[in-house]
């Protein structure tokens, strides 16, 4: 603060409410990790603070790397036997549907048949 001949002068500080979380593609942590390994002593933490990182954060990077480090995909988990079950419900709802009229066509074929049997009787009778 500084003194204004009206008394005190107020400062506006911007300070962000919630800090942002850093998410790193694999590309990047490679890249970090091959610079780290290749840099020398003094170079080592100039590097680390040039990129806001820790040394703990290599270390779990280097130990991702061992372990086959890939991109993760993000979003919903797909639950594929939950697809496929869904899929095939819904393909028996629709074969149920296209049964059930194939049984009223035949139930109709079977109902004129008769009557046309029942005519020809009458035909012949007369």
């Amino acid at each position: 603060m500084s003194q204004d001949e009206n008394g005190p002068k107020e400062v506006e500080i911007e300070v962000e409410a919630k800090a942002k979380r850093r998410r790193f593609s694999a590309a990047y942590k490679l890249k970090i990790l091959e610079a780290y390994e290749t840099a020398s002593r003094g170079e080592k933490g100039a590097l680390l603070r040039r990129e806001g990182l820790y040394s703990s954060t290599l270390t779990k990077w280097r130990s991702a790397r061992e372990a086959g480090l890939t991109s993760k995909k993000r979003g919903p988990k797909v639950n594929l036997q939950a697809a496929e079950n869904e899929k095939l419900q819904r393909e028996n709802a629709r074969l149920r549907k296209k049964l059930k009229q194939a049984e009223l066509v035949l139930e109709v074929q079977k109902k004129v048949s008769q009557l046309l049997a029942e005519m020809k009787e009458e035909e012949a009778q007369s």
